[in-house]
């Protein structure tokens, strides 16, 4: 919860609070809404795994007379390449089964399940080991900015080949990064 306006009404203080939608949702449901979040990844985890996908992100919020449970998964950081849409396909119907055998949410829920995209920032190494052999830009602790192909993440440093020579970045410099979407022409 937070304040976000606060007024005088006839000499006293009044303040008006906002809890935000999730909070709302988890709260109807007699929790707190990081835990019922942290409960559904780790309801969703296995089936996500049995699919080959792990569980990045778990969003919960109000829509409607529903509630819209958004799950992000993506493949381990080992893998190269993107989840198939088969893939997903498996993993959303293990994690509506889970959910719904967990009787969470206990409310008429929608279930989306997706990869975070291209446009997902890169913050964590587990998110840049996922973007080796594409090209990112970074952000630098010092403001600079860097764009490469990146090739290697180990022991902290990401290792770009830019412009055919290979540059190692401490992995700790880098603010954010992100993944340069790359289109070929057909005629090339």
């Amino acid at each position: 919860m937070r304040a976000i306006m606060t007024r005088r009404a006839h000499g006293h203080t009044l303040s008006t609070l906002r809890i935000s939608a999730t909070e709302r949702a988890w709260r109807a449901w007699g929790g707190d809404a990081m835990g019922v979040q942290e409960h559904i990844a780790d309801l969703a985890a296995p089936a996500a795994a049995a699919a080959g996908l792990v569980v990045e992100d778990v969003k919960v919020s109000p829509a409607g007379k529903r509630t819209r449970v958004l799950i992000t998964v993506d493949l381990p950081e080992s893998e190269l390449g993107s989840a198939s849409l088969d893939a997903i396909a498996e993993a959303s119907r293990g994690i509506g089964a889970a959910l719904d055998e967990a009787n969470v949410p206990t409310s008429e829920y929608t279930l989306e399940v997706s990869t975070p995209g291209t446009d997902r920032p890169l913050t964590e190494s587990r998110h840049f080991m996922r973007a080796r052999t594409r090209k990112v830009a970074l952000e630098m602790a010092d403001g600079t900015k860097r764009e490469g192909r990146l090739t290697d993440v180990a022991g902290g440093v990401l290792i770009l080949d830019v412009d055919g020579e290979a540059a190692t970045i401490p992995l700790a410099d880098v603010t954010r990064g992100s993944v340069i979407v790359e289109l070929k022409r057909l005629d090339q």
